[in-house]
């Protein structure tokens, strides 16, 4: 991996770990104001996902062009991702891995996707030319 993959991949985990933490406060406020535990969740992952664009966007792809188009490929991207944690998720616990585990060992498609889908599809017109000119 070069440097700017290297580094784009370490943005991403960071953001990563700033929408976990984001969309946990935003599901826990949620709840102490009376929210339901899926209007909870629901809300706190809207909130986890807008941050993850807005940061992914701007701070790891750098990814300064139209809004809308970005906006549609990566909400394409993580539903994709999610679709491959739940089957992922389910066929693990199938398999008598206990649900915890499971959940961990699910993570790990969902995060190589959404980074991959991002880097390559969502946010791709930028910093594939930024990486041109580098070559």
């Amino acid at each position: 991996m070069t440097d700017q993959p290297r580094r784009t991949f370490w943005r991403f985990i960071t953001v990563g770990m700033a929408n976990t933490v984001a969309g946990l406060s935003f599901i826990y406020g949620a709840r102490a104001l009376g929210l339901g535990e899926v209007a909870a969740n629901a809300t706190g992952y809207a909130m986890g996902l807008m941050l993850s664009f807005g940061l992914n966007r701007q701070w790891t792809f750098r990814q300064r062009g139209p809004l809308l188009p970005h906006a549609l490929r990566f909400a394409v991207v993580m539903l994709l991702a999610w679709l491959v944690n739940v089957a992922v998720l389910l066929e693990l616990m199938r398999w008598g891995v206990t649900a915890v585990l499971a959940q961990a060992g699910a993570v790990l498609p969902y995060t190589l996707i959404s980074y991959l889908g991002c880097r390559h599809w969502a946010f791709a017109n930028r910093l594939n030319r930024m990486e041109g000119e580098r070559t």
